[in-house]
């Protein structure tokens, strides 16, 4: 499978669905995005459960906006429609595979259970309830 573009109109629904999304947030301009760009797309090349895509940052602000993207090239993977993992800075080869192998090792019940504790714990300066 190659790398497909994302964009305001299919990052959502690209990115919330099952399974691993990987988000490449580049711009033409940009020598590290661009040496980045070989590595995602031969990663993309080989057949496996992974979804590539990429973002371009100077076509699309709004979006990267959205995302809070501060740095390029900034890595994003999502595990059914969660972000598991955000970074900027370009990733070797070797990275980006442990990367993937660590992403799809996630145990989602336990971060499904972790996000719905920190949602739901109360805030810090908040007194717990104890026995109520």
């Amino acid at each position: 499978m190659a790398t497909m573009s994302l964009a305001r109109d299919n990052f959502e629904d690209v990115v919330t669905r099952d399974g691993i999304t990987l988000v490449d947030w580049w711009a033409s301009w940009c020598g590290p995005c661009r040496m980045f760009a070989a590595v995602f797309e031969a990663a993309s090349e080989a057949p496996r459960d992974v979804t590539f895509g990429k973002v371009d940052t100077e076509a699309d602000p709004e979006l990267s906006a959205a995302a809070q993207i501060m740095s390029i090239p900034t890595l994003m993977a999502f595990r059914d429609g969660v972000l598991v993992f955000s970074q900027p800075g370009a990733l070797s080869a070797a990275a980006l595979e442990r990367l993937i192998r660590a992403v799809r090792d996630l145990d989602m019940d336990n971060v499904h259970r972790e996000i719905t504790s920190a949602t739901t714990a109360p805030a810090p300066d908040t007194p717990a309830v104890v026995g109520q």
